[in-house]
């Protein structure tokens, strides 16, 4: 027995700044000061509060310490771990300025539910015995020896869990009409780890820090419709998730939770990872089918949908990361306690991947039903710089932009389409005043036109042709005759289209012309952009009054356009200036400005 635990993010995130680094200096410290035998190290997934990492947690003293080095490291086990003295300068820091010495007091924490996130950053996620100390696998031999199939499928419709990939279809459903002849036809189970949204990382984090959870929750659908093969497809470009997944199966296998005559009641279930190339349409169902298959992942018209003829012409469930990481825990803890969480339509809780424009980064797991004023302010810590909320995008490339006017809507499926956007898998992107609304429609239509698969005619030209139209406007080309065929155009793509990618594209086009059509008009009529991020509708200005003529601006214009002497009032010439910002960023005075 160890008398402490010393817990290190060693997520995607936190490796990236040096969490292995950190890993290995504890190790080296930990022997140098004689307490190999004390004190032990522990690599866990994401702790959520990624802003602050890399983030070490002390057990059983519960103190977490932020944005740690490499060199903090002796510091931490001379004074914390020999000494039992708190290093207070790493400690986490509201915003009112007092340190938190645990995680679990911050205003970041403190209103979140973690059901899905609940091991990661708390077990060792290649470890199996912390899993099941955990309850790991309890569900699954419950369910095995307690329940009947459909009894585990009447669980899961009575809790109410909809997919959390972004459709939003009752789980139990999905599961119910692929249950049939039990036994006498091939079946699977799939798991999309294709999360492939910007800025969405909450599927990679759940498997790079609580991987059985998805193998036990998708033995439990196995049962459940009568399959005794699983598939995850997950990205190859997460190395440390398709890492851990597979010491995960490995494990599995060999207590015997995998494989054949599982807790010996003749139930046979294996588990076969398929790593996908990274193509964002293989998160679409029928795509990600089409991939495990070995062709080329485009998606295939519906019906039938997969519960009747999927992989390989066979009946197959498909959930994502999120969905499959809540079962277990409502096996053990029943539907009533899950149903109890979130609203009437939308239950349990939703992960979200708070950036962008906002202090506190990362994974937040919420109620459904929470406002975006609370994910925003009070659990992301607002925006930085004193800057005002302008729009909030929900469901990547698949959603909308959401505006101040709606900061108060409770979050749940039915809502956010009311107001133009949708879940999606749980991307949660903050923008600021300084945002673009049409470059950022811009932004996320030119990842749309990337990564079509092109099988169908109005995703595959259509987008093109809607992107065409709004690089037009941001180049202050665009007409206002152009401003309705691009929203005509919009609806016979979301009409037409084959899959939910296409469908789905114009979405952040439509959200922003209804809440954001002043800047549209700007962009047309005026010629201006009034976030001053549109290049070709941007020009830089030097004030005579705060001009002091120290020439750092004309020293770093990189295209000589600033004109001026010493102690004289500098000019910038329009038809030579590359409009890069090196004047506004070098100028001491503010004498330079954006127009």
């Amino acid at each position: 027995m160890y008398r402490s635990h010393v817990l290190v993010c060693a997520g995607t995130g936190c490796t990236s700044s040096g969490s292995d680094k950190i890993i290995e200096n504890f190790k080296t410290e930990i022997q140098k000061a004689g307490l190999e035998d004390e004190v032990t190290v522990v690599s866990t997934g994401c702790h959520g509060l990624c802003a602050q990492g890399p983030i070490v947690v002390v057990y059983p003293d519960a103190v977490s310490y932020s944005m740690v080095r490499p060199e903090d490291v002796p510091e931490i086990v001379s004074e914390h771990l020999v000494k039992g003295r708190v290093v207070n300068r790493l400690l986490y820091i509201e915003d009112d300025g007092e340190s938190t010495k645990a995680l679990k007091d911050t205003d970041f924490y403190r209103l979140q539910t973690r059901v899905a996130l609940r091991n990661c950053g708390v077990i060792n996620p290649e470890d199996i015995d912390e899993y099941i100390g955990t309850g790991g696998y309890e569900a699954l031999g419950k369910v095995l020896t307690e329940m009947t199939p459909d009894q585990v499928i009447e669980t899961i419709l009575a809790s109410g869990l909809r997919g959390r990939g972004g459709a939003g279809f009752p789980t139990g459903m999905k599961w119910k009409f692929a249950s049939g002849n039990r036994g006498k036809v091939k079946k699977y189970v799939c798991c999309n780890a294709d999360e492939g949204d910007p800025g969405a990382f909450m599927d990679r984090s759940v498997l790079e820090g609580d991987p059985h959870v998805v193998l036990e929750a998708m033995a439990i659908a196995g049962y459940a419709i009568g399959s005794d093969q699983g598939y995850i497809y997950v990205r190859a470009e997460y190395p440390i998730a398709v890492q851990r997944l597979k010491i995960a199966i490995k494990q599995a296998h060999e207590y015997g939770l995998l494989g054949e005559n599982i807790f010996d009641t003749g139930f046979n279930f294996d588990i076969e990872l398929r790593l996908g190339a990274g193509a964002f349409v293989c998160g679409e169902e029928t795509a990600l089918m089409t991939s495990i298959m070995g062709k080329r992942g485009e998606p295939w018209p519906r019906p039938p949908f997969p519960a009747v003829r999927g992989l390989f012409q066979k009946p197959t469930i498909l959930n994502n990361v999120e969905t499959w990481a809540n079962i277990p825990r409502i096996i053990l803890n029943g539907p009533e306690w899950f149903s109890s969480i979130g609203t009437e339509k939308s239950k349990g809780t939703k992960v979200f991947a708070v950036n962008g424009k906002i202090n506190n980064t990362g994974l937040v797991e919420v109620p459904m039903g929470t406002t975006l004023r609370t994910i925003i302010e009070d659990i992301g810590g607002g925006i930085p710089g004193g800057k005002k909320f302008k729009a909030a995008q929900t469901g990547g490339p698949s959603g909308g932009c959401i505006p101040a006017e709606h900061l108060d809507i409770p979050i749940d499926y039915d809502n956010l389409i009311s107001i133009g956007s949708m879940m999606g898998s749980g991307g949660l992107i903050v923008m600021d005043e300084d945002t673009c609304m049409v470059d950022i429609a811009k932004f996320f239509l030119q990842f749309t036109v990337d990564e079509s698969c092109g099988k169908c005619t109005p995703c595959r030209i259509g987008t093109k042709r809607l992107y065409e139209m709004l690089d037009r406007i941001t180049k202050g080309q665009g007409t206002l005759e152009e401003l309705d065929k691009m929203e005509e155009l919009c609806h016979y793509i979301k009409d037409n289209a084959l899959c939910g990618l296409g469908q789905t594209a114009p979405n952040p086009v439509l959200s922003t012309l209804r809440y954001f059509r002043d800047e549209y008009l700007a962009h047309i009529v005026d010629k201006k952009c009034p976030a001053g991020v549109c290049k070709a509708l941007l020009s830089f200005k030097i004030d005579p009054e705060l001009c002091r003529g120290c020439t750092l601006c004309a020293r770093n214009c990189p295209a000589d356009a600033i004109i001026g002497k010493v102690k004289e009032v500098h000019q910038i010439d329009q038809l030579k200036c590359i409009k890069c910002g090196a004047c506004m960023d070098n100028c001491r005075f503010g004498a330079v400005h954006k127009e």
